[in-house]
């Protein structure tokens, strides 16, 4: 059974403050180059139509959100995101289209972990009460529900349950967290876990899976200056200016945070995501090709935010660089990926 939170937050903290503009100095010392030097360049060749549109139109959005839209959503360049209830700014869009690329993303993350839905290890008889944080499309928790029939799974999203804030949630009435993807959102990942920990039954796990920004190469065909390296480098800082970092990976802050909180048995797994069909292994090109979809399904949703708040860059300046980036994610000689960690952990009984 999959549910939306049963009720909002009561009164809301002070809005988190949009960022600042870095300024040229700043962005020139962190290693990003402006907007102009990709202008500059010669464009890429676009395909004829929407290939990722045409090909794959049948990973549509088929499913509704699961919290109710109830809050006023901020606009930016065009694109909707979460409305400021307390602290709930968020750097991704919450429209349709990127709905869409969330959902190619859970696919493209099952697939990543041979068709699990989680790597802790789950007493089917004993879960019961399961939270998914900042669900996104929801897919997981209905997933999740298919495979745990008998159990209440909460898919809470921004909406009405900014995880930054204190849960509503009682002691020890959860069997199982899940949170994903929260990269840029949170505030203070150990405040995070303490929150987990605090809502866990005692023998209850709580399980983080997060990605690095960083691009690598195992051939050193991703070069400082390409747009792959210019993408880490934007969401690194971007992370920075809004207080909420991107570099979950490289501080190790899921282990950290579970460790703090006191959750035991802590266990992760590390995992090379290809980006892109270059993988000789059949299975990692294919897997590959689904990141690269999803993530090329809304490209101005991802960039539109940092590039624009935090770079200062037009639309157009951003579409240039866009176009600029999938053409290296379609270079079948640029052999790019990234790392992207599991983490779970158990709160003692």
């Amino acid at each position: 059974m999959v549910t939306s939170p049963k009720s909002p937050k009561g009164e809301a903290a002070a809005p988190a403050p949009a960022p600042t503009l870095l300024s040229a100095d700043a962005q020139n010392a962190a290693g990003i180059l402006p907007a102009s030097h990709w202008t500059a360049q010669p464009l890429p060749e676009e395909n004829s139509g929407n290939d990722t549109d045409s090909t794959y139109g049948s990973f549509r959005s088929t499913i509704a959100s699961l919290a109710s839209s109830i809050y006023e959503y901020r606009t930016i360049q065009g694109r909707t995101y979460h409305g400021q209830m307390g602290n709930a700014e968020s750097w991704e869009p919450n429209d349709a289209r990127h709905v869409e690329s969330m959902e190619i993303l859970h696919h493209a993350l099952v697939l990543q972990t041979d068709g699990k839905l989680y790597l802790a290890p789950l007493d089917k008889k004993k879960v019961q009460k399961v939270l998914d944080i900042a669900t996104g499309s929801g897919l997981w928790s209905i997933d999740f529900a298919d495979e745990f029939p008998n159990a209440e799974v909460i898919g809470t999203d921004f909406e009405l349950d900014d995880c930054n804030q204190e849960w509503t949630w009682g002691e020890n009435t959860i069997d199982f967290v899940n949170m994903r993807f929260l990269n840029g959102v949170v505030d203070d990942w150990y405040a995070l876990f303490r929150n987990a920990y605090r809502v866990c039954k005692p023998g209850a796990w709580v399980e983080s899976s997060a990605t690095s920004t960083k691009f690598l190469s195992p051939d050193g065909t991703v070069k400082d200056g390409s747009a792959m390296d210019q993408w880490g480098k934007v969401f690194r800082e971007g992370g920075k200016k809004l207080g909420r970092t991107f570099a979950v990976y490289e501080e190790d802050l899921q282990r950290k945070g579970m460790e703090a909180a006191g959750f035991v048995d802590i266990q992760y797994k590390d995992i090379q995501v290809t980006l892109g069909i270059w993988h000789p292994d059949k299975k990692a090109a294919e897997i590959g090709l689904w990141w690269k979809l999803a993530i090329e399904s809304d490209i101005e949703g991802y960039i539109n935010y940092f590039w624009h708040a935090v770079l200062g860059w037009t639309p157009e300046e951003a579409k240039v660089f866009a176009r600029h980036i999938k053409r290296e994610w379609n270079d079948p000689n640029l052999h790019g990926y990234f790392m992207m960690r599991v983490a779970w952990g158990r709160k003692p009984e």
